[in-house]
């Protein structure tokens, strides 16, 4: 039978007695050892990864809903029915004709008593950039 080593001090067959030589404390009176609560820094890193991509998802939501908005003006615009070709940065208004359908005009909805649906700018790409009244008085 072996020598029975007390559980306070620290022994191992390859190295005998070896508390000199351990990275920490291994005496009755030193500070426990106690492990780190990662579980609340888990926690935190989540929320806040969780929270960066709420903000992005909601910026490309923003982003896409005005995309679409723009696609659907643009669909709407070239759709209407106009006999001229249109002229890239100059203003043309969009109006509901008698008959139902969207028609495209030079003249502003002050000069004339039609149902004005917008007001629309050409650029550069040929895509027809909507004007709200702020825009509108500022092309004018």
């Amino acid at each position: 039978m072996k020598n029975k080593i007390p559980d306070n001090v620290v022994f191992s067959e390859e190295d005998g007695y070896n508390a000199h030589s351990l990275s920490y404390s291994t005496s009755v009176g030193a500070p426990a050892i106690k492990i780190d609560n990662i579980v609340d820094w888990k926690n935190k890193g989540v929320r806040n990864v969780n929270k960066e991509f709420e903000t992005k998802f909601n910026e490309l939501k923003v982003q896409y809903e005005k995309l679409m908005q723009e696609y659907e003006w643009n669909e709407i615009v070239y759709n209407a029915k106009f006999s001229f070709e249109p002229v890239i940065g100059e203003t043309y208004h969009l109006y509901l004709g008698k008959d139902g359908s969207n028609f495209l005009s030079l003249i502003h909805p002050n000069n004339w008593n039609k149902e004005h649906i917008g007001s629309f700018i050409l650029n550069s790409n040929k895509k027809w950039i909507h004007l709200d009244s702020k825009q509108e008085e500022f092309f004018e």
